[in-house]
């Protein structure tokens, strides 16, 4: 290993805070790591880190170095990417990652047809929803609901999210129709859970135009909306969820949107996230497939929801 290598290691080490992961993010034994940055405070001549048993401070000269390294990783990324943009046919690896809805049921497809058409072009999907650190877990492309909170990062909005508030016939059979969003706090609700979101209220637009909050009587709760779905289709539960999770679903035998009248503004839009503006070959021609096959102005969802245009918009009567 060189000096630009262990460089490189010694900013995943800070990156991810520890040895131990970033051993982990290479697969490799964290004894490995710390051997090789002491090889390389031997090579430069000066303390990087201080260490202790468990936590390490980086010194004067390490937060130096960390600086230089980043530059470093940075100038050999686009080096690697200049070189592949030269190549006529897009080869190579492509790193995606997204939710787990996201990626099973709207990149999945995309990435056959693409695969068929760029047979060397190898490509990692993963699925996770939490928010990861796309450069240093080495990601080229991530697929998230919302724009995202790291602004060193490009963000592309791929197509817009509505809200929809649904139930089963069945489920209005037995509970009965709701006529306002107070109805709503008296009903069985399934709602999306995760480390970072939690719904406990439908937002929408009253008729004077100031935003509302109504709370919701959640019974059951999910991370994942599949389970949402089952939940909801047990008739057991209404949902309130963007369109693109339960889209398939939407008829007058299965799911039915509940209080159509009602404003209810748009959910955080679908984008496409990258670390750079100029992408290689295989990374944009990628993204372009996915943003025809989801669709721009009209996302693909919406052509299966009936009458989406006339529901949940502004001074609908």
């Amino acid at each position: 290993m060189d000096t630009t290598s262990r460089l490189i290691m010694l900013l995943e080490v800070v990156e991810q805070g520890s040895f131990s992961k970033a051993a982990e993010l290479r697969n490799i034994d964290r004894s490995v790591i710390s051997k090789q940055i002491s090889k390389l405070e031997e090579e430069l001549g000066v303390r990087l880190l201080n260490r202790t048993t468990r936590s390490f401070s980086l010194t004067a000269a390490g937060a130096e170095m960390v600086k230089k390294a980043a530059e470093l990783r940075l100038l050999l990324q686009d080096t690697v990417q200049m070189a592949e943009n030269y190549h006529q046919e897009p080869r190579g690896l492509l790193r995606i990652t997204s939710s787990s809805y996201i990626g099973k049921y709207y990149l999945l497809p995309v990435i056959n047809d693409f695969q068929k058409r760029f047979p060397q072009v190898n490509i990692e999907l993963r699925l996770d929803d939490r928010v990861i650190d796309m450069v240093s877990e080495g990601f080229d492309l991530a697929f998230r609901v919302g724009e995202p909170r790291d602004s060193s990062l490009i963000a592309r909005k791929i197509a817009r999210n509505r809200m929809l508030i649904l139930a089963t016939p069945q489920f209005i059979e037995t509970y009965g129709e709701p006529q306002t969003m107070s109805d709503l706090a008296e009903l069985p609700a399934a709602a999306y859970t995760s480390n970072h979101i939690r719904f406990e209220s439908i937002s929408y637009i009253d008729d004077k135009g100031k935003h509302q909050e109504q709370p919701i009587n959640p019974v059951f709760r999910s991370n994942d909306g599949e389970a949402l779905l089952e939940k909801v289709l047990s008739h057991t539960a209404f949902c309130t969820s963007p369109a693109f999770f339960f889209a398939d679903h939407i008829d007058h035998t299965q799911l039915v949107p509940l209080l159509t009248h009602v404003n209810l503004p748009d959910y955080s839009a679908m984008y496409a996230v990258y670390p750079h503006r100029d992408l290689p070959v295989r990374t944009r021609l990628f993204l372009d497939a996915a943003r025809h096959y989801i669709g721009e102005s009209v996302p693909r969802w919406e052509h299966n929801i009936p009458g989406i245009n006339d529901i949940y918009q502004p001074n609908h009567q």
